[in-house]
């Protein structure tokens, strides 16, 4: 059943009058003023902002935002460094406005944007480079730009506890300052007290990967006068970072990153903090304590603040399980809601869709935090990328007409070569681990038997097949060894062009040249290197997948040893995704152990077979069971030996760090 979005009155309705001519008289240009013919001399309603403030002469300010948390246990309470540029001309004016916040732990260790880029400060401390284009574009449009570095980064103090409290709390303690509830000062020690006066406290978060988790945690307190969040390729839980139920993802846990994003000082500081994030997240995949705290999801129905979600649905860094159980908490509590889905991997929409996504990001703003009654609130809901740099729209995501199929695998005609449908099937299926290869390599032998997978596929379709939303696979496998993983996939057999997501740019190329996204001063351009989609030629492609620990079966947050010899029964989950299988392809799943680079694989070297008549996939079909069943096509089922299909490349080792080159 559709969830029914909250009300939310359109924010310039509920603006003072007085507001409402600062607004106009700071935000609109002199010939955006117009009267209808006849009528006496008024302001029309604004629909944009414009660029009419000088970015050259905008303040640029640092304040240190007192936490009220000692997490370096030095005695005094942490301070997080809080950049701020912000146009001249309102402040001059008393006018107050509104805020786009990006709070990252980023901004030296490592740099944010495709091309890297880490703040800069002149001889005095003052900020002069802000990464990315938010500051060049929205501050001459009449919004101030804050960048914060989360506790024990850069020139903050304190600790970083990644996703913990610390996280959370130290870009909250922001968004509380500039609400008139925290306090400031000019120093990261003692110093004066600053208020932020020439704010009017709404605020929008934004944010790729980190960032934008941080911006669901501060989102899931429920704090005030956060009006908006953007989160980009965002965590949702952090135990979903770095386990999928019971299976490690990585090889290393939270303490690997604390280490890669924290400063000198506090490196030498938190150390302390850093076992406890040892301690806290054992390599056993067990839930702790320390995930309870570090998963927003059961917080979504605190969120007052809208979200405009961007995810891509290759991504394998942030994976789309993040996004699809993020999004669906949010529809049962009632958020006010937008995404875009990508084939692209861990990327920014400034580097698949640039012209777009500045368009509509600045519309979403301006709604969301002027008040300005643009109709991007009434638009679809989603955008989905069906090929690369081509684009469909959804009123309501998942489609209203999608529904819940049971399909179920069924031997063929040679050993893990079988069929997929609606009748149960009978027998088994059996297969060895082999950590040696994974999803890409079972798919391209789909119609050849191997012994490392078990697969099964539709008959060619008679007519598109489209799957959106969150699946699970239900397994019944008996184990031959005491530890077992086990990853199941969709895939579509056909030829296709997709973008290139295994590719080490996730599906971009970035080109020499560039292009500008609003005004820059000699320390801090607004000019971008500009990027085109890179695409590959496939003869399938993997579209969902999932992972578990076989020893994780009877609970999820703990595991156990397996015996030999007895039947388990578990679920995977799915990660979330929108895809058309095209007329003619084939719908396949497939059941195998560790996937290759995307899981590490299990002490044992198990062999497992698969009971087919208690294995079933669960897929939201928009359409349901009737749109399945007109779906198959020609009868009969590809003969073994047939020749292997191409893929992308195999899917590389992935540092266990939520950003990455284009982060």
């Amino acid at each position: 059943m559709p969830i029914r979005a909250r009300t939310r009155l359109p924010m310039w309705r509920t603006l003072s009058t007085a507001a409402l001519t600062a607004l106009l008289a700071t935000l609109v240009s002199p010939g955006a003023a117009r009267s209808a013919p006849g009528a006496p001399a008024a302001y029309d309603k604004p629909r944009e902002s414009r660029p009419v403030h000088s970015y050259a002469d905008a303040i640029r300010e640092s304040v240190w935002v007192d936490t009220g948390l000692d997490g370096d246990a030095d005695g005094t309470a942490d301070r997080v460094a809080v950049d701020v540029v912000r146009p001249r001309e309102p402040a001059a004016r008393g006018r107050k406005i509104p805020v786009i916040m990006d709070a990252s732990p980023y901004y030296a260790c490592c740099g944010r944007g495709n091309e890297s880029q880490k703040k800069t400060y002149d001889a005095q401390g003052r900020p002069v480079r802000f990464p990315l284009y938010y500051d060049n574009y929205f501050v001459p449009r009449g919004y101030a730009y804050v960048a914060v570095d989360l506790a024990g980064t850069n020139r903050s103090t304190g600790c970083v506890d990644v996703g913990g409290r610390s996280d959370v709390r130290s870009a909250k303690a922001v968004v509380d300052w500039l609400g008139g509830r925290a306090r400031a000062y000019t120093a990261p020690t003692g110093g004066e007290r600053v208020r932020a006066t020439w704010t009017n406290g709404r605020t929008g978060m934004i944010g790729k990967s980190y960032d934008g988790t941080v911006a669901n945690g501060v989102a899931a307190t429920g704090v005030r006068n956060l009006r908006t969040i953007v989160p980009i390729g965002a965590i949702s839980s952090w135990y979903d970072y770095y386990f999928a139920k019971g299976a490690p993802l990585f090889n290393s846990g939270p303490d690997g990153l604390a280490r890669a994003v924290e400063s000198p000082e506090g490196r030498a500081r938190c150390g302390h903090v850093k076992q406890r994030l040892v301690e806290g997240a054992p390599r056993s995949g067990d839930w702790t304590p320390l995930w309870t705290e570090r998963d927003h999801v059961p917080d979504a129905r605190k969120v007052r603040a809208s979200v405009f979600a961007v995810h891509g649905m290759q991504d394998l860094n942030v994976r789309m399980k993040h996004f699809g159980q993020w999004w669906e908490a949010l529809g049962e509590a009632g958020v006010q809601r937008k995404l875009w889905l990508s084939q692209a991997g861990h990327v920014d929409p400034f580097d698949f869709r640039r012209a777009d996504w500045v368009r509509t990001l600045h519309r979403w703003f301006d709604h969301e935090l002027l008040g300005y009654a643009n109709g991007v609130d009434r638009e679809p809901m989603a955008d989905i990328e069906r090929a690369p740099d081509r684009w469909t729209t959804d009123r309501s995501w998942p489609p209203r007409a999608t529904d819940t199929v049971t399909l179920r695998p069924a031997k063929g005609a040679a050993p893990g070569v079988g069929t997929l449908g609606t009748r149960p099937g009978k027998g088994t299926e059996t297969f060895t681990d082999d950590r040696r290869v994974g999803e890409i390599a079972w798919v391209s032998a789909i119609d050849v038997p191997t012994s490392s997978k078990a697969g099964f596929t539709t008959r060619p379709l008679a007519r598109d097949l489209r799957l959106s939303g969150s699946s699970t696979v239900t397994v019944t496998v008996t184990p031959s060894a005491p530890t077992a993983h086990l990853t199941a996939v969709l895939a579509d057999i056909g030829p296709a062009t997709i973008r290139d997501y295994a590719h080490d740019d996730e599906g971009i190329t970035t080109l020499p040249g560039r292009s500008c996204w609003g005004a820059s001063t000699p320390g801090d351009s607004s000019c971008f290197k500009d990027t085109v989609a890179r695409t590959a030629a496939v003869g399938f492609t993997v579209f969902s997948r999932g992972w578990a620990d076989v020893g994780h079966h009877a609970d999820p947050h703990h595991g156990r040893p397996l015996t030999p010899g007895k039947p388990v029964t578990l679920t995977l989950d799915l990660a979330a995704s929108d895809h058309v299988v095209p007329k003619g392809h084939r719908l396949a799943l497939v059941i195998g152990g560790t996937d290759r680079n995307l899981i590490t694989p299990p002490a044992d070297t198990p062999t497992l077979t698969v009971d087919l008549a208690r294995t079933t996939a669960r897929l939201p079909l928009v359409g349901g069971a009737k749109a399945f069943a007109t779906a198959p096509g020609a009868t009969g089922t590809p003969a073994p030996g047939a020749s292997r299909l191409d893929g992308v490349a195999p899917a590389r080792p992935i540092v266990p760090v939520p950003g990455g080159r284009t982060s």
